[in-house]
């Protein structure tokens, strides 16, 4: 990557792009916008919904409430909390306050819901493009990448569609990323924890940030982690104590994550043969196989090199190990990982095949996983409970399908893991 400020990234990217992309550009957003106003995930939105209203009348969202009266449908009974840390709520409930509290009107709100999103799939787009023609690529390439994010049917479902915030969490950690490489070392700690504040998946790239700052000074290392540590209390911890939320919840449910198997995870397999998501007996040593994992990985890695290039393959090595080895894994969850594999593909590091099956192989695995009804809780609510109710016929035969299209997603996962350590590995071997 040039040493040219992070600054100057602007003036390079108006000169890659024609006036004529804008109109690409307002295509996308156009079709996004609508994207978000007509469709939602029926669990994920109205939680979302009911958080933000919780937050800005200063109530606890944290502690669920049945809301059908606030918001006259019938849907809000018997709903759960946000699982997720502070800084999502917080989000949720200044949108609250700039839309449906002003113009009470369910449509209005979850598109509102989606607008920090959209943009993040937006600003997505001119970072890679950013990133590849720092990184030397030429500009139908960085063109191409750029168009991809915009209109990407995977980032465009599990994002716009659906309304999951995970192309917010691969933003603001592809950002962090870039400020490392240019040694802006308190704002790359900041924004990681800012990052995993929002959702915790991109916990492994804290150990990639130490290991290339390792190579420079261990006094880098210390400002790093005292600096992200500082932001995690800030983001996750200070907000329970500034509004006065009752913690008691997430700590009963600390484990949560450790003692159920399914999604895109090797367990798949699990609800088919037992019926549940929970994991038996002394089954929940699985669930923990990931912190065991990524150290592992970590140390393996820990001769790597120190250009721009090596901390993103260390950054998507460790993050799909933490993937591969989980128990259960979201479909939503794997956009981290796509602006990763996209830059490395357009540099040719990795197959593009590689790039073609991180975005088709969760889209047909959430069909089989019932998210597609599930998206239309809002437009056409009757439709949905038909089709959940005609997919539950064929239970068995769904359950199967979704267990075989994770195999070659866990194949694919570990070859690009292979590809991202095969440098390290063999400077190892060697030395």
């Amino acid at each position: 990557m040039s040493a040219d400020a992070p600054t100057t990234w602007v003036d390079h990217l108006q000169k890659l792009f024609s006036k004529q992309d804008r109109g690409i550009l307002l295509l996308s957003i156009g079709l996004q916008l609508a994207l978000g106003l007509l469709f939602g995930h029926a669990y994920d939105m109205r939680i979302y919904m009911a958080t933000g209203y919780l937050v800005s009348t200063g109530q606890d969202p944290y502690i669920a409430q049945d809301l059908s009266t606030v918001f006259h449908n019938p849907a809000f009974q018997g709903m759960t909390s946000i699982g997720y840390p502070p800084p999502w709520a917080l989000v949720d409930g200044l949108i609250y306050r700039l839309s449906y509290a002003l113009v009470p009107n369910l449509w209005l709100y979850n598109l509102a819901i989606k607008l920090p999103i959209i943009a993040s799939n937006v600003g997505l787009a001119y970072l890679v493009a950013a990133i590849l023609r720092h990184l030397g690529a030429e500009a139908a390439v960085t063109r191409r990448a750029w168009i991809f994010i915009l209109f990407n049917p995977f980032l465009l479902y599990f994002a716009t569609a659906w309304g999951q915030f995970d192309s917010l969490v691969a933003l603001l950690t592809l950002l962090a990323l870039v400020m490392l490489y240019y040694q802006r070392i308190e704002l790359s700690a900041i924004l990681l924890a800012l990052a995993i504040s929002f959702k915790p998946t991109p916990v492994a790239i804290t150990l990639a940030a130490v290991i290339f700052l390792l190579g420079k000074s261990w006094k880098q290392v210390l400002r790093f982690m005292a600096v992200f540590l500082a932001g995690i209390f800030a983001f996750c911890i200070a907000p329970f104590m500034l509004f006065g939320w009752d913690a008691t919840p997430i700590l009963q449910n600390w484990n949560a994550q450790f003692t159920v198997g399914g999604g895109m995870s090797i367990m798949s397999f699990y609800e088919l043969l037992s019926d549940t998501y929970a994991l038996p007996g002394w089954w929940w040593l699985l669930g923990i196989a990931w912190i065991i994992a990524i150290p592992i990985g970590a140390w393996l890695m820990r001769r790597s090199g120190h250009g721009f290039v090596d901390l993103l393959k260390m950054s998507l090595g460790l993050t799909l190990i933490f993937f591969l080895t989980r128990t259960w894994l979201s479909e939503p969850n794997i956009i981290l990982i796509l602006p990763m594999v996209l830059i490395l593909t357009s540099l040719g590091e990795l197959p593009d095949l590689t790039l073609l099956a991180v975005w088709t192989l969760p889209l047909i695995f959430t069909v089989f996983n019932t998210s597609p009804p599930q998206l239309l809780w809002l437009t056409f609510p009757e439709l949905t409970d038909k089709l959940l109710h005609w997919m539950d016929t064929f239970r068995s035969a769904r359950l199967i399908a979704r267990t075989v299209t994770v195999i070659p997603w866990l194949v694919v996962g570990w070859f690009m893991v292979v590809r991202c350590y095969r440098k390290s590995l063999s400077e190892v071997a060697w030395k």
